[in-house]
């Protein structure tokens, strides 16, 4: 994917601000909502062991239907903003509700075998995927296809660099321009999952806190 000018015309910032931090909210996602929590191993050790990471390996590849809840915070040079998030993934497929400032209220982003679509305030948004309703917005676009595998601590598909913590788990992850920094993990269902990370590109920092996993 090629990302072309990050730059907005000055009549259409304050939409494009609003478009932009709904679908970075998507994308990247301190969390609350309302899916229910995985089975939790939180009575025993939480403490992370050597070769914890790689004996997870076949199940934590086998998650592709699941549902988190929590929130999200974007910050910029000149802003910065919070929101909730209610993210349901089945598969490719994904419908992401956003509430709060950041999500202008309430803003629902669905990908389906038809395509894109993006709901807000501000209107009724469609592409055939999420690359391009950015591209037709904003002028450019994001890979926002990742993050699936991002948020669970896997590289997507493509070239990557991953630099690993002392126990074999992702500790940095470098790919398609943005810096995953994985800072804390959470126990359920016998995995251990992402419960706080950071991404980075350019000026632009997303932090992600998952309190809640639940497995579709």
């Amino acid at each position: 994917m090629t990302t072309s000018s990050l730059s907005v015309s000055n009549a259409s910032l304050p939409f494009a601000r609003r478009l932009l931090t709904s679908i970075l909210l998507a994308m990247t996602l301190v969390l609350s909502g309302c899916a229910s929590q995985m089975a939790s191993d939180n009575a025993g050790d939480l403490t992370r062991s050597d070769g914890d990471w790689q004996q997870q390996a076949t199940s934590l590849e086998a998650l592709t239907h699941w549902q988190l809840a929590g929130k999200v915070g974007i910050r910029t040079p000149d802003e910065g903003h919070s929101a909730n998030l209610d993210w349901q993934q089945d598969g490719d497929d994904y419908r992401m509700l956003i509430t709060g400032p950041l999500g202008a209220g309430r803003t629902t982003v669905t990908r389906d075998a038809d395509g894109v679509r993006l709901n807000s305030s501000d209107g009724d948004f469609e592409a055939p995927d999420a690359e391009s309703l950015m591209l037709q917005q904003l002028g450019w676009s994001l890979p926002l296809g990742a993050l699936n595998d991002w948020v669970r601590g896997l590289p997507s598909k493509g070239a990557h660099q991953l630099e690993e913590d002392a126990q074999g788990f992702p500790a940095t992850l470098h790919q398609d321009g943005w810096k995953v920094s994985y800072q804390d993990w959470t126990r359920a269902e016998g995995m251990w999952l992402p419960r706080k990370l950071k991404l980075y590109y350019g000026d632009l920092t997303a932090t992600l806190i998952v309190n809640q996993w639940q497995a579709l």
